[in-house]
């Protein structure tokens, strides 16, 4: 356990590692750049929604002591999605900006996932906890909407296949469900059944 945390930070970055070294081999470098960030910020942020389910059909409480990490990994690929999107797409001319995010709609749902992924990141330590006490958990709640709309993102992306984000809004679905009290009620149900009779 010493040295779990650790290890997942390293393991974290192992995605990075390849889309730099896949960038450079690539035809298209930026936007192969782009569109692994963003996938790997889809991958982070659904891995971050399934960590309580895991935990609760588990049993393995420590589970929640990787939630943190993994949430500022959502963020960290997100961040580099974006600026792959702010200085290669647009040299960080503010206006061909914020005509794409006008003009663009999985531009505009992603623009402002990303957005309201910056004060999730910015409180995502004990200090901000402490200091907004029970608007701290409504704060964090908008990851459930800004899962939504990174689904929603790639959904609109993409112009033939739509398997892959099909796949990606299925597994949304499932982990809110997962959520859903009747879905605790049941796993509640099913470990009593668990239970050794006397």
């Amino acid at each position: 356990m010493r040295f779990s945390k650790p290890l997942l930070f390293i393991a974290c970055l192992l995605p990075l590692a390849w889309i730099l070294f896949a960038t450079g081999q690539a035809v298209n470098p930026i936007e192969f750049l782009t569109r692994q960030t963003g996938t790997w910020t889809l991958n982070f942020l659904l891995i971050t929604l399934a960590i309580t389910p895991l935990r609760r059909l588990s049993g393995y409480g420590k589970l929640l002591l990787y939630r943190r990490m993994l949430g500022l990994y959502v963020f960290f690929y997100a961040f580099i999605h974006a600026l792959t999107f702010f200085v290669f797409d647009h040299g960080l001319d503010p206006a061909a900006i914020w005509h794409d995010v006008i003009k663009r709609p999985f531009v505009t749902v992603g623009f402002l996932a990303f957005v309201l992924l910056i004060p999730l990141a910015a409180t995502s330590n004990q200090a901000a906890i402490r200091k907004l006490k029970r608007q701290w958990q409504r704060l964090h709640k908008l990851v459930y909407l800004i899962a939504s709309l990174g689904v929603l993102h790639y959904l609109w992306l993409v112009k033939r296949d739509l398997s892959t984000p099909l796949i990606y809004a299925a597994i949304l679905g499932l982990l809110f469900l997962m959520r859903t009290p009747m879905a605790r009620r049941l796993d509640g149900v099913l470990k009593l059944k668990e239970l050794p009779k006397p």
